[in-house]
């Protein structure tokens, strides 16, 4: 059914819960976008050229653009000549509009400090750190250097954690598996988990995810959930899917992201940026 200005009903899947729930909806003024997986493909590293063309489409509608993504704003680095509107990065923790930091949400100190005993004294696992515009790593393996390949990561400075313990450090990108996650989480109880991958886990300040940079940015240009569409593929794209007014989720997400979104479309690498905008707008 293609999307029309006039407002129409559309069934929304509601977190943990098994029935749906028609919600009225309005002119959609603002897509967000995440991008590894989404807007970048995994095997080419880049963004599709129908991705290109349905951005195009949006931003000629006068539709504004935004990013999502887990990414560090300074690691931006494969979407070429795209221009958007306003950047949510590090899954929310710090938004940008027009380059300047609107919003701003660091892991409080002593969980920095706790985890780093918890490095140093019991066991240790790669972990970057992240702060608004370095990255360290403390060391590499070969699940390091998979992800690296995987999504494109450059070669990333090797250090300890104490070398930019001064700085607001944003996030830690964990490399344990789940089997650990509840005993590393017991270093950090001001602090949540996103993962997105097997290999990896995002680890932010609690209380902290995409859509707390999606409120800002739509609060600063007076825009309503309601009016907000959001792609996404990864785990830490799911309540985004659940706050945006229409929730579209890539082919090439686990079944776990489907089933929060109110539309799958195509995988990134078979136009499904493009067939999605071409059917809701």
């Amino acid at each position: 059914m293609p999307y029309t200005s006039s407002l129409f009903c559309i069934n929304k899947k509601l977190a943990n819960k098994k029935k749906n729930n028609t919600i009225q909806m309005k002119k959609i003024k603002a897509v967000f976008f995440d991008i590894d997986g989404t807007l970048v493909s995994f095997k080419t590293h880049s963004v599709p050229q129908s991705t290109i063309e349905a951005i195009s489409i949006l931003q000629n509608k006068g539709i504004k653009t935004f990013i999502a993504s887990g990414r560090q704003y300074a690691l931006i680095n494969n979407l070429g000549n795209l221009h958007f509107d306003g950047y949510v990065t590090i899954n929310g923790a710090l938004t940008l509009i027009d380059g300047q930091m609107v919003d701003s949400h660091p892991i409080p100190p002593s969980d920095i400090k706790t985890i780093t005993a918890y490095l140093e004294s019991q066991q240790k696992f790669p972990c970057f750190i992240v702060t608004q515009n370095n990255i360290l790593l403390n060391y590499s393996n070969a699940d390091v250097e998979e992800i690296k390949q995987l999504i494109n990561f450059p070669d990333i400075p090797i250090a300890n954690i104490n070398t930019i313990a001064n700085e607001p450090i944003y996030q830690l990108i964990a490399f344990f598996g789940e089997d650990k996650e509840n005993s590393v989480m017991q270093c950090l109880p001001h602090c949540t988990t996103a993962r997105w991958h097997p290999l990896f886990t995002d680890i932010i300040a609690s209380g902290v995810s995409k859509v707390v940079g999606m409120e800002c940015i739509c609060k600063h240009f007076g825009i309503s959930p309601e009016e907000t569409m959001a792609f996404g593929d990864g785990g830490n794209d799911i309540e985004m899917l659940q706050w945006a007014g229409i929730g579209v989720a890539m082919d090439n997400a686990n079944d776990e992201v489907k089933r929060h979104a109110n539309h799958i479309t195509q995988s990134v690498d078979n136009n499904g940026i493009l067939n999605a905008v071409k059917l809701f707008f």
